[in-house]
């Protein structure tokens, strides 16, 4: 599309072959109807619900199980057996992936929120005459008129304005309304919030009214890029979808290799082929973690529930624990660090000064004041039960009053207005004259520079002297102090007079002072960030707002320091992707970007493996929200299709609650590698203790029905138990897990091993005692018994790598007490029952031999207590 605010209103009038007054005719709306198409937005083809199912069988664990799956039953049927296990497992296998549906299902309504910010009707000027019609209807070269309360319906090129403001921050993330004109921009590749001879779609119309020429519908409209963006984005795979999914691959070698051993070796013994495929398949069942899968979705569920009394709803479950890893977040600035809500910081009358922060009561001086009343007086805003109501700079007016016991409604019914001179952006001024016992009072604010010269007289102590050059130069100092703190300055002057008629209102005025207004930064923003870079989290401030504004709210708030760099959406629009991949690092606050800056900044922290949280609430900020590893939109503020965009929704739109989410999903993250360390631990004492067996031709110490049983009743409860664990003292003062480093860390590798080793050993020690003691049957039960019972004593290692046992309270965890309780109740119920112990083919002990098994179990718990004491149950890179 041609850059309209470039041209001229004629030149853009000849392009589109239309009348500024006329508008088009009927007849060449029909055709460009057909041409263009309607004023909507259009959605891409969605995947059906039957190939989001089958996706979610592609990973590699999932394969795993469902091979695990088909062998358990050839198993189960040669054995007579039945398809018990079959079932077990392949259901474990269809609950993940209709939960794994139903999320991308939910996930996929951001066009329909984006339509929702369509205007629904509009006025245009066709046939010579002003008509409503439904937005959809809008064809390029329409002319339209829009109003104070009005929805932009399309991209216009401005051909008229009065007092024009339109609120863009959803599109741009400025938080003041624009004040638009129709003059031509000569400078190309402006960004979106400088090209103010334009409207875009979606922006409120806040103040005044103007007419425009559409220069571009539906997809084609700045809203439409974005949400052709948001579809063509692909959700990036989480961290620990990568992380499983390369455990899951690593898992299917091992077993493959485990597999071509055992059966070459029996082959070698001289077994049938059959009995050794069927022996060397159990071992790869054993080494499979058939809970893995439905163990991590269900922790990630159950930290879900958790988070919602932080605050925080989870849309997509992966999300949890990706928060926790993040090294990088991208906040927008306004609505999300600060308030989106214009606020009066600083009051100014020579010789006096007022910090409103360090206020404490509502006494003022005279000539404070008055520059209140003044400027509360020369407002259209208005003030209602619902609050306060008009454009953001004159509403902070209002709220400053009342904080001084100055009610605008009151004021307005002792001095009635009698007359005024609307705000224009050539004079940059307002004046409003009111009326009290017959005495005038002109009132007059705007820009310091033209109040100045039409100011005579100052107020000085509550006198009023003549304008000196002194008293001037402080003035403007003062007004250049305030400005480099980025706040907002109005300037504001009065005087008393007579008789209205052929009066020059603006003219030989008396100068008040100064009003210093901004958008402040919402409570605790500060707190919040200083701990995300204690807890190693680069935080990130991308706006739409001016670079000057920008960089002063993030160096208040702790996001910049000293050596940060500011970059502007200009300056991003001239920089190859290499350059700013090469200083991305460097840089902690972007100005005047566009949405498609947010996402190319998203992109290059992630070529640098960083996790990437990506906060926001305007439309401007949905793209991004879905290409960052973790998007969190603001549920109140927060536009429809910031939400649908996002992962996680804040509710309270508060940053500081961000933080919370990440020491949460830390937690859950920590407590899912637990659950992984137990579970593989276990498998490969599984492993050990039937590797050893196969390969020393000693007999067969546990029956698949033993593993299966061990890996889906026993395993699964404490597993899910974990995941209750309280965080670690130290979990917001260490630096976030390395993107880069899988689930098999030096320390995880080192762990797995030898405890794992560790429970093969004394499960096979227990087998040869049963063995040579009463023969197969009661080699198999104390092999079992010792397993299950230094599995539920090692759980109890896992509250912590490195501290003891034993200065773990009981009851730390009551879910996983609760869990050992349950699973040493089945493991005698399999023992004592007698159909139960038939079918498992187990027999009895007497008491010697459960004091062995139960012994053996004991030396698990004492290896690791070892271990921690000499400090060697971590690596040097663990925390």
């Amino acid at each position: 599309m041609a850059n309209y605010y470039n041209k001229s209103t004629e030149n853009t009038e000849k392009d589109f072959d239309t009348s500024h007054n006329r508008g088009l005719s009927s007849e060449e709306v029909e055709i460009r109807i057909k041409k263009y198409g309607y004023n909507e937005l259009k959605i891409h083809r969605k995947r059906s619900i039957i190939k989001i199912f089958i996706s979610q069988l592609k990973s590699f664990m999932i394969i795993i199980l469902i091979i695990a799956a088909i062998v358990s039953g050839v198993i189960g049927i040669k054995e007579g057996e039945g398809l018990l296990d079959t079932y077990v497992i392949l259901s474990i296998v269809l609950l993940n992936a209709i939960i794994g549906t139903l999320q991308e299902k939910k996930a996929q309504s951001s066009l329909e929120a984006l339509k929702k910010l369509s205007a629904p009707k509009c006025k245009v000027i066709r046939n010579g005459e002003v008509v409503e019609i439904e937005a959809k209807g809008l064809v390029p070269g329409d002319v339209v008129i829009i109003e104070t309360g009005d929805i932009v319906p399309a991209d216009l090129r401005l051909t008229e304005t009065t007092n024009l403001k339109i609120q863009e921050s959803a599109m741009t993330g400025e938080s003041v309304p624009v004040e638009k004109n129709t003059n031509i921009i000569d400078q190309e590749n402006v960004a979106l919030g400088d090209r103010l001879n334009m409207a875009f779609s979606s922006g409120i119309v806040t103040y005044g009214r103007g007419k425009g020429i559409v220069v571009a519908t539906g997809a084609n409209t700045e809203v439409g890029k974005i949400a052709d963006m948001i579809q063509s984005e692909p959700s990036p795979e989480t961290p620990m979808e990568r992380r499983l999914n390369n455990l899951g691959k690593i898992l299917g070698i091992g077993v493959l290799a485990i597999c071509i051993i055992i059966f070459v070796a029996g082959i070698f013994y001289g077994h049938s082929w059959l009995t050794m495929l069927m022996m060397s398949i159990s071992l790869a069942v054993a080494a499979i973690p058939e809970g893995l899968p439905a163990i991590s979705t269900v922790v990630l569920a159950i930290g879900v529930q958790k988070m919602v009394k932080h605050n925080t709803i989870v849309r997509t479950l992966p999300s949890v624990e990706t928060l926790g890893s993040a090294t990088v977040i991208c906040s927008d600035k306004t609505g999300t660090l600060t308030q989106n809500k214009m606020t009066v910081v600083d009051l100014y009358v020579l010789g006096e000064k007022n910090k409103i922060a360090d206020q404490t009561t509502t006494e003022i001086s005279p000539s404070l004041k008055l520059l209140l009343e003044s400027s509360i007086l020369c407002s259209d805003a208005k003030l209602s039960n619902e609050g306060t109501i008009g454009d953001p700079t004159e509403t902070a007016l209002i709220d400053v009053g009342l904080k001084f016991g100055i009610d605008k409604n009151e004021l307005e019914k002792k001095y009635v207005r009698v007359s005024e001179i609307p705000f224009d952006s050539d004079r940059k001024l307002m004046t409003t004259v009111n009326e009290e016992n017959g005495i005038y009072r002109v009132n007059t604010k705007g820009g310091l520079d033209e109040l100045l010269n039409c100011c005579t007289h100052i107020l000085i102590n509550n006198e009023i002297t003549e304008l000196s050059d002194s008293t001037i130069k402080n003035i403007k100092e003062n007004n250049i102090s305030m400005a480099q703190q980025a706040l907002r300055v109005l300037a504001v002057a009065y005087k008393d007079i007579k008789d209205i008629e052929n009066n020059d209102f603006e003219n030989n005025l008396i100068f008040i002072g100064l009003i210093g207004m901004i958008d402040p930064a919402r409570p605790g923003v500060k707190e919040a960030v200083e701990k995300c870079k204690t807890a190693g989290i680069k935080p990130v401030m991308i706006t739409g707002d001016h670079k000057i504004t920008a960089a002063a709210i993030a160096t208040d708030i702790g996001i910049m320091k000293e050596g940060d760099k500011v970059v502007t959406g200009d300056e991003l629009e001239n920089m190859s992707d290499e350059k700013l991949y090469q200083g991305i690092m460097d840089y902690s606050v972007y100005a005047r970007v566009s949405p498609a800056h947010k996402v190319r900044i998203v992109d290059a922290f992630q070529k640098h493996k960083e996790v990437v949280a990506m906060t926001g609430d305007g439309v401007n900020d949905a793209p991004a929200l879905k290409k960052a590893d973790i998007g969190a939109a603001m549920g109140i503020v927060g536009t429809d299709v910031a939400k649908d965009a996002a992962d996680i929704i804040l509710t309270d739109d508060n940053f500081t609650t961000i933080v919370s989410a990440v020491e949460e999903g830390r937690r859950i993250y920590d407590n899912i590698l637990k659950a992984v360390q137990f579970l593989l631990s276990t498998n490969i004492g599984e492993v050990i203790l039937l590797f050893i067996a196969f390969m020393s031709n000693i007999g067969i110490p546990l029956l698949p029905i033993h593993i299966l049983w061990i890996n889906l009743v026993t395993d699964s409860l404490p597993a899910l138990a974990l995941s209750m664990d309280p965080a670690e003292d130290d979990i917001m003062t260490r630096k976030p897990r390395n993107p880069k480093s899988g689930i098999f860390t030096k320390g995880m590798i080192w762990r797995v091993s030898y405890q794992g080793i560790c429970l093969g050993l004394i499960s096979l020690v227990a087998y040869l005692i049963g063995k040579n003691d009463g023969g197969e049957s009661m080699g198999q039960t104390m092999a079992f018994i010792t397993l299950i019972l230094g599995q539920l004593l090692h759980v109890r290692n896992l509250h912590s790598n490195k501290k003891s046992f034993f200065r773990t309270s009981l009851r730390h965890n009551y879910y996983l007490l609760g869990s050992i309780i349950i699973s040493v109740g089945l493991m005698f119920m399999v023992l004592f029952v007698p159909a139960l112990r038939d079918i498992f083919k187990f027999t009895t002990l007497d008491t010697v031999h459960w004091l062995y098994a139960i012994g053996l179990a004991f030396v698990m718990l004492i290896v690791v207590e070892v271990m921690k004491l000499f400090k060697i149950n971590t690596s040097k890179d663990e925390y």
